[in-house]
């Protein structure tokens, strides 16, 4: 079970990208993965969230996708559900936009920092006072949230279905029942209304508010009484004292307010807050807002897009597949309809290998496929006109890294080690993405050591694809009719980013570094020059 958001801003302010990778192996996508697939460029890509608890809920997602794919499907039936009816999408809408405008506030209950009577509130995470007019404001977000819930045609997809269940439920939670009020102090610590029916103790009810009728009222009956049954001049009050009397108010009201307020703050605030802030139904419920949020940001994200798109189709496999059709990127691609889209597709075949000179579009295209691989496994729309694919079990994508000084393996080393990491880890159902192999010095031990790896991979079964220079390797594959051949596609020098069928034997190395001015006439001017 994933930790609740909640969970995890335990001891720290709520911050949306809370949640962090999983281990090589554990997890869909590791560390490595998650930062060469630039997912963070992603997440601003797809958030269109209007609550903290979304944006952190989408980048959860993100960040842990799910492999279960009746799971993802029933996500995506939610959102078809909301884009096809826009009463309720509406209505979602105006119940995410309520909830934003309470959301700092309990926040700032559950997190803030008490100043003290006379302090100032400057930062948002400060609460001046004793605390009763934060506590009041924060409560507002669960108690309006579960409202505006009931006032919600009940939705048909059990996902949507199931979080509105989850809301609703929280009316029924000990933590509901204190913040809708009373709560009680007694000596057996704080109890809620219907608690309190069960108990004949002592109690002190708690409400968030200095002014205290009834302690109030007792005082001045105290007062009377001792008046009434022993007259004294101490006690006697007329009428024409009463002017004189009133003296006395402003310094019984210095010490009330100060230990009215001190205790109900020590004493009902800061232990409320505290039993909120560890309520497992209080996380379940604001992570059952953050999904809501993360729904329509998806819908929001396709419109965004400006470009074709679709919810994928998932099918059931025993081996990693996947079927494109006008693939577009979805960082790069956002907001720009002249952006060239790639048809993909993979069925039976395990292994593509990519060849074409540098700045052909090679590593944009893999980061397509591998974006659009996460954005299928967290139930959003990917940017092509149809997409289906199966649900994989590992997302891996490795690039060539600078070794650290004190590894003692060196580059090859310190790369060969992830590469056997991600093979150790993958199954037939996993996406590999390698950008270059790790190489030897020589030729020979390059073409050895990349043809061992490569048929590892494809004797596992898993989708592999490379992106090469090296189009010996690849015709040595395509000779044991092993895998499928790639090229990014040129036209008079100049890149077109579309992938075609074939293997590049140009490199284009001297049109590159024309285009950086270090080219071999450019060193020979430069040369000529300083003589």
């Amino acid at each position: 079970m994933k930790e609740t958001l909640l969970q995890s801003w335990q001891g720290l302010w709520p911050v949306v990208k809370s949640t962090q990778p999983l281990a090589t192996g554990v997890g869909i996508l590791d560390e490595s993965a998650f930062n060469t697939m630039e997912v963070d460029k992603l997440f601003d890509a797809v958030n269109h969230a209007e609550t903290l608890v979304g944006q952190a809920s989408l980048f959860r997602s993100l960040t842990q996708p799910s492999d279960d794919i009746e799971a993802l499907q029933a996500k995506q039936e939610a959102v078809k559900e909301l884009q096809e009816n826009p009463e309720l999408k509406e209505a979602v809408e105006r119940l995410i936009i309520n909830a934003a405008s309470h959301e700092n506030n309990f926040y700032t209950l559950l997190f803030g920092t008490f100043l003290g009577t006379f302090g100032t509130a400057r930062e948002v995470h400060e609460i001046e006072g004793y605390g009763y007019l934060q506590y009041k404001r924060g409560i507002k977000l669960l108690l309006e949230l579960v409202e505006d819930t009931y006032r919600i045609a009940e939705p048909q997809s059990p996902y949507l279905s199931a979080i509105f269940t989850k809301i609703k439920a929280y009316e029924n939670s000990r933590a509901y029942s204190l913040m809708e009020g009373p709560a009680y102090i007694s000596e057996a610590g704080i109890q809620s209304k219907q608690e309190r029916a069960n108990s004949f103790s002592p109690a002190i009810i708690f409400k968030p508010s200095l002014f205290k009728p009834l302690l109030i009222s007792l005082f001045f009956g105290i007062v009377w009484a001792l008046g009434h049954f022993f007259p004294t001049d101490m006690f006697s009050i007329s009428v024409e004292a009463i002017p004189t009397a009133s003296i006395f108010i402003a310094p019984l009201l210095l010490v009330y307010y100060p230990v009215v307020g001190s205790f109900d703050r020590d004493s009902c605030i800061i232990p409320l807050r505290n039993e909120y802030r560890k309520s497992f139904e209080v996380a379940e419920t604001l992570d059952a807002l953050g999904q809501l949020d993360e729904l329509l940001s998806f819908i929001k994200f396709s419109v965004a897009m400006e470009n074709p798109s679709v919810l994928p189709t998932l099918i059931a496999s025993d081996h990693h597949r996947i079927n494109l059709s006008a693939a577009k990127n979805p960082i790069l691609a956002k907001g720009h309809t002249d952006y060239v889209g790639n048809d993909f597709s993979l069925e039976d075949d395990k292994l593509v290998l990519i060849t074409g000179p540098n700045s052909g579009g090679k590593t944009a295209f893999c980061k397509t496929i591998s974006q659009i691989q996460l954005l299928a496994q967290i139930g959003c729309f990917v940017p092509a006109t149809a997409a289906n694919l199966t649900v994989a079990d590992r997302i891996f994508y490795q690039v060539s890294e600078v070794s650290h000084l004190n590894d003692g393996e060196g580059r090859f080393g310190t790369e060969l080690k992830r590469t056997k990491d991600i093979f150790l880890a993958t199954s037939p159902k996993s996406l590999v993405i390698l950008d270059e192999l790790s190489e030897g010095t020589t030729f020979e031990e390059k073409m050895e050591s990349s043809s061992n790896v490569l048929n590892g991979f494809y004797r596992k079964g898993n989708t592999t694809i490379l992106i090469t220079h090296n189009h010996q390797l690849v015709d040595e594959f395509a000779r044991q009719r092993l895998g499928i051949a790639k090229q990014v596609e040129f036209a008079d020098e100049a890149p077109t980013y579309k992938l075609i069928d074939g293997i590049s034997r140009v490199s284009h190395a001297d049109r590159v570094a024309k285009k950086i001015g270090f080219s071999k006439e450019d060193i020979e001017n430069y040369l000529t020059d300083t003589k």
